[in-house]
């Protein structure tokens, strides 16, 4: 499964354990955001605007469990993933009850969680409408990684069919630079406008490319 463009928020307060989920996973070419705490969580959770959460129980200001009823109680249908060291049956099943879809118990093997996020991300993909946007001659496919124009498959690099994917997604409405950093290169480039100037003329060079070989 191709899998970037998706974003993953990684609740988390050991370092060391952190510094394994990120490696790990911008390996995979997941975007990825790092919080301490529940309360850093929830304050950066609509900026981040992650596809699916990771999540300790054992953070600073509570139980990680109370993450994920809030999640749940707000109607937000994404993945959560607990990865603990709490490995008794009581916990998982309370954990799984109050709505996490899945519970790894620490330590644990990189290539088993990365196996359960995308088979995490393609239950939701299925029964995602939103997996397929269509604009004008425009097409992508967020489940496949795939963009067209006219049914012609176009070649883009990951931070191009992120972009384009935030782009096609909010279409008609009105998007500032920092909006547009903090959704696709994250939190810690919101004030560098001139990575994206440079992104979005990169992306329309090659759409305008496309367009004009179409028409001859």
């Amino acid at each position: 499964m191709a899998k970037y463009g998706y974003k993953i928020l990684v609740i988390e307060d050991d370092i060391q354990i952190q510094k394994l989920f990120e490696i790990s996973l911008i390996e995979q070419n997941f975007l990825v955001k790092i919080c301490h705490t529940n309360k850093e969580a929830f304050n950066n959770f609509d900026i981040f605007n992650p596809d699916l959460v990771i999540l300790d129980l054992g953070l600073p200001d509570g139980d990680g469990k109370q993450f994920i009823k809030q999640m749940r109680k707000n109607n937000i249908k994404i993945p959560i993933i607990v990865v603990s060291a709490r490995n008794n049956e009581d916990e998982i099943v309370e954990s799984l009850n109050v709505g996490a879809d899945d519970y790894i118990v620490k330590p644990f093997y990189t290539k088993e969680l990365i196996a359960r996020i995308s088979s995490a991300l393609r239950r939701v993909s299925k029964n995602d409408d939103t997996s397929l946007i269509v604009k004008d001659n425009f097409q992508m496919d967020i489940e496949k990684v795939e963009f067209r124009i006219s049914n012609i498959p176009i070649h883009l690099t990951p931070i191009e069919f992120n972009l384009l994917r935030f782009l096609m997604q909010n279409s008609g409405k009105v998007l500032t630079h920092t909006n547009i950093l903090r959704n696709v290169w994250g939190i810690n480039y919101q004030n560098d406008t001139k990575i994206l100037r440079v992104f979005i003329n990169q992306l329309r060079k090659k759409l305008k490319r496309i367009q004009i070989y179409q028409s001859i």
